[in-house]
């Protein structure tokens, strides 16, 4: 038998699950950003190794702050999807559930905005960094 009260339990799973979708998408946003964040520490610490000299780094376009950009985001997202899961599931229960597109066009642009920003990091090298331009000055330890 389907009834009122067996559609507002579809409808209620139905929100748990679109919640359920957006906390993984912000789990995955936060993990793409620490790693992003610690590969490109790692990639500037090989360089040192290799080269034995420092390459300087962009103030803005660098691995880290994109990184940083996307666990904040993922904290946002997080926070996004508690309260649209508490407003929907309200919504449901008095009746008057509206769609609302606002949270998925914000997270359309953000994502798209972030993953541009990332493409200077993908496609601009200075010079190959296993290969030094000239010679290594000495470290430190070395004098």
């Amino acid at each position: 038998m389907t009834g009122p009260s067996n559609d507002r339990q579809r409808e209620h799973q139905a929100n748990e699950r679109t919640f359920l979708a957006w906390l993984r998408t912000s789990v995955a946003l936060i993990g793409f950003g620490f790693a992003i964040a610690r590969f490109g520490l790692f990639l500037q610490q090989l360089r040192v190794a290799i080269t034995q000299q420092e390459m300087p780094v962009n103030p803005i376009f660098n691995s880290e702050n994109l990184g940083v950009s996307l666990v904040i985001f993922g904290i946002a997202t997080i926070a996004l999807a508690a309260w649209r899961y508490d407003r929907v599931f309200w919504q449901i229960e008095r009746g008057d559930y509206r769609p609302n597109r606002f949270a998925v066009w914000i997270m359309t642009v953000v994502v798209i905005t972030l993953g541009i920003l990332s493409v200077p990091l993908l496609l601009v090298r200075d010079r190959d960094p296993l290969t030094p331009t000239s010679p290594p000055k000495p470290l430190k330890s070395d004098r």
